[in-house]
């Protein structure tokens, strides 16, 4: 995997961007004057990253992940991963024909829900999962693969399924080796 340099990140025009930062040369970002990369996080190939975003340190974002931060925007805790194919959208149109939709559309005829995503510390989501506007997953939150998440989540549980449900306690020792790392 191809990696831009250093120049040519600072070039895009960040927010704001970390140091040791990977962001994939087929990898595609727009808005980046909106988008803060925290220290030694990484953005692999095809992935689709727009709007207000902001990300943590050591967040690994797997290949073929859309993130669309829109004006809400999307805020993602240190230590966190999203798995190849992961879909967040902090906007989306109202599908039950109270108004038209999609991007051609003016505003006036519309009624999208806009809404901020939160994803906490040591947050990891499952490979073809969606989360959907307005949705906080709280510290430790796992998401199994090829879930839906339509609420926010509870700090250290494990949610999988369409729409996602709780299905066991996730385990907290990835705090003592957080200790251990930052020694």
């Amino acid at each position: 995997m191809a990696y831009l340099s250093q120049k040519q990140l600072q070039k895009k025009g960040f927010k704001s961007l970390g140091k040791n930062v990977k962001v994939s040369t087929k990898a595609s970002i727009y808005d980046c004057d909106k988008i803060e990369i925290g220290d030694n996080s990484r953005i692999d190939d095809f992935c689709l990253l727009s709007g207000k975003i902001k990300i943590g340190k050591h967040i690994h974002i797997t290949p073929y992940c859309n993130l669309a931060g829109g004006e809400k925007g999307i805020i993602i805790g240190d230590f966190s991963t999203l798995a190849y194919g992961v879909n967040v959208f902090t906007q989306s149109d109202d599908y039950l024909g109270d108004s038209m939709t999609n991007s051609t559309i003016p505003t006036a005829y519309k009624k999208e829900i806009k809404k901020k995503i939160q994803i906490a510390k040591h947050v990891i989501i499952g490979a073809g999962s969606y989360i959907l506007p307005g949705v906080k997953l709280k510290e430790g939150t796992a998401i199994g693969a090829m879930s839906l998440m339509l609420h926010s989540s509870k700090a250290w549980k494990v949610y999988a399924g369409i729409p996602a449900k709780i299905i066991k306690n996730r385990k907290k020792r990835v705090l003592k080796k957080e200790k251990l790392f930052r020694k």
